[in-house]
């Protein structure tokens, strides 16, 4: 729906956690459309998603201010790290590319038929081959080459662009360049990367060759959130698909860029639903 709101919350497992949401919603007349919940059992950790109507025609308009200040107190009485969002606020995402350029396109085609609900404001790459893709969707591409030696000028420069596109998210989409430890700071469980191969196996910028070497079976794609630790991240989705030994790294290449792409929208979509939460280097993925 579009004008609805989602509350997502990680605290403490206890009793009467859901009893107090609903309740809570239901003292404001909110009608439910969709609720789910997690209990990490080892963790001792509860995480619940909850998705609400704002009012449609004819009904009464929700007051989200309102209930933000109610819940405030019994956040604090189940110890609940909270967040809050409203359907009306449309996230701003950067999408950040090298020369391989199949999840560019299929990222920017799956948000001109609407299945990513958010504004993409800039492409940045290290590389001149994906302006035209990006002239052709009518999205600003800006250039920013990195080498080992202008690193930091390099980033300084994809700061500015960033703030001043007011951007929240930032998508890999192969982006084949290692982020600075400031800059996933400055991003944090804000950076969604696709890594050609299913983690942990085959980390580092060759999988595909890796794997083919190896002489596995199974070849697979992996999206995380970025961390300090290179291809270490909180897990967001994976796929495989079947190889046989009469495949080359040719093969493995073309099969995987299917797998890459899907991989990847399905986590920024996922993000932009809000259906995520982090904690520790897992991930809760609501339905």
């Amino acid at each position: 729906m579009k004008d609805s709101a989602v509350l997502l919350i990680t605290c403490p497992d206890q009793k009467g956690l859901v009893a107090a949401v609903s309740g809570e919603l239901y003292r404001f007349g909110a009608n439910i459309i969709h609720a789910d919940q997690h209990r990490d059992h080892d963790a001792g950790l509860f995480f619940m998603r909850v998705e609400w109507a704002l009012g449609g025609e004819g009904e009464p308009a929700f007051d989200i201010e309102a209930f933000r200040n109610a819940f405030a107190p019994i956040a604090r009485q189940y110890n609940m790290d909270s967040q809050l969002h409203v359907s009306g606020s449309k996230p701003r995402v950067a999408i950040f590319v090298s020369q391989h350029l199949h999840c560019l396109a299929d990222l920017l085609h799956r948000h001109q038929m609407g299945e990513l609900d958010c504004v993409i404001p800039l492409i940045i790459s290290n590389h001149t081959n994906g302006e035209p893709l990006a002239r052709f969707y009518g999205i600003p591409f800006h250039h920013v080459p990195l080498s080992t030696a202008n690193k930091a000028e390099g980033e300084a420069k994809q700061f500015a662009l960033l703030q001043d596109a007011a951007v929240e998210l930032v998508v890999l989409a192969r982006y084949m360049q290692i982020l600075s430890p400031e800059f996933v700071r400055r991003y944090p469980s804000a950076v969604i990367n696709v890594h050609h191969s299913f983690l942990p196996a085959f980390i580092g910028a060759r999988p595909y060759h890796a794997a083919h070497k190896r002489g596995v079976k199974l070849i697979g794609a992996t999206s995380h959130y970025v961390t300090e630790e290179l291809d270490d991240g909180p897990i967001i989705e994976q796929d495989v698909t079947r190889i046989s030994h009469r495949d080359q790294v040719e093969d493995l290449v073309a099969r995987g860029r299917d797998l890459e792409r899907m991989v990847l929208s399905r986590a920024v979509a996922w993000h932009l639903d809000r259906r995520i939460l982090r904690y520790g280097n897992k991930t809760v993925i609501f339905d």
